[in-house]
C-alpha cells in the first residue's frame, strides 16, 4: 500500500506580506493568487464580509489541486460602520486617513483552510483593535508621499516597531499585516499535522 503524500500548503495570495508573515512559520508552501471579483459591499457587518470573501479566494483556488491545504485570508479595516476600502488614488487615500485620524478601529481578518480532497474546511476571523494618532496636515502630506497607502485597506501599513502612526490596541499585530500567526500555529496542525517546519 503505498504511503500518503505529504500535504502540500497553498498561499491563495499575491500579497507579499502575506507571504512573509507565512515565511516566518518555517512551514514550506507555495504561492498561488486566487484571481477573483472580491466584493466591495452589500455586507453590513465587518465578520461576514471577511468570512465570505477569503472563503471566495479559498474556492478558487482548491479545486485545483487533489490533495492540498489552501490558506485563503482578507483582510479589512471597518470604522463608523462601514468598511475602510483600499484607497483608488491619494485623494482617496487622504479622505481615508481624515477618518482614522486620532480613533481607534478595527482590523478584521478573515481565514479560510481548505483541505483537498476531503474538502474539510475550517473558518474563523480575527478581529484586532488598532488605534491611530492624530494627524496634521503636515503629517497628513508626508505620510501620503511616502506612498504607503498604496494597495492597502485603511491606506496604511504598519510597520512592526516603532510606527509613529499606528498602534494596536488589543490584538495581533500580524493580524493587522495580513495573517493571524497565533491562531494558524494552532490551526494549520489541526488539518495538516505531517506539515513540519524546515
Amino acid at each position: 500500500m503505498a504511503e500518503p503524500r505529504p500535504t502540500r500548503l497553498i498561499l491563495a495570495s499575491a500579497s507579499p506580506a502575506r507571504r512573509d508573515l507565512l515565511a516566518r512559520t518555517g512551514l514550506p508552501f507555495t504561492v498561488e493568487a486566487a484571481d477573483v471579483e472580491e466584493p466591495t459591499g452589500g455586507f453590513t457587518d465587518p465578520r461576514t464580509m471577511v468570512q465570505a470573501v477569503s472563503w471566495l479566494k479559498a474556492a478558487a483556488v482548491a479545486p485545483r489541486h487533489e490533495s492540498a491545504l489552501v490558506l485563503a485570508a482578507d483582510t479589512i479595516a471597518w470604522i463608523n460602520g462601514h468598511p475602510v476600502l483600499k484607497p483608488d488614488d491619494e485623494a482617496d487615500a487622504r479622505r481615508i486617513l481624515r477618518e482614522l485620524a486620532g480613533r481607534e478601529h478595527e482590523l478584521w481578518t478573515g481565514v479560510t483552510l481548505w483541505r483537498r480532497p476531503d474538502d474539510l474546511q475550517l473558518i474563523f476571523q480575527e478581529r484586532t483593535r488598532v488605534a491611530f494618532a492624530p494627524l496634521s496636515d503636515a503629517q497628513l502630506d508626508a505620510y501620503l508621499a511616502t506612498r504607503s497607502w498604496v494597495g492597502h485597506s485603511g491606506a496604511y501599513a504598519i510597520q512592526e516597531k516603532d510606527d509613529p502612526y499606528v498602534r494596536v490596541a488589543e490584538g495581533s499585530l500580524s493580524n493587522v499585516i495580513g495573517l493571524p500567526l497565533e491562531t494558524l500555529a494552532k490551526t494549520i496542525p489541526m488539518l495538516a499535522p505531517d506539515l513540519k517546519a524546515s
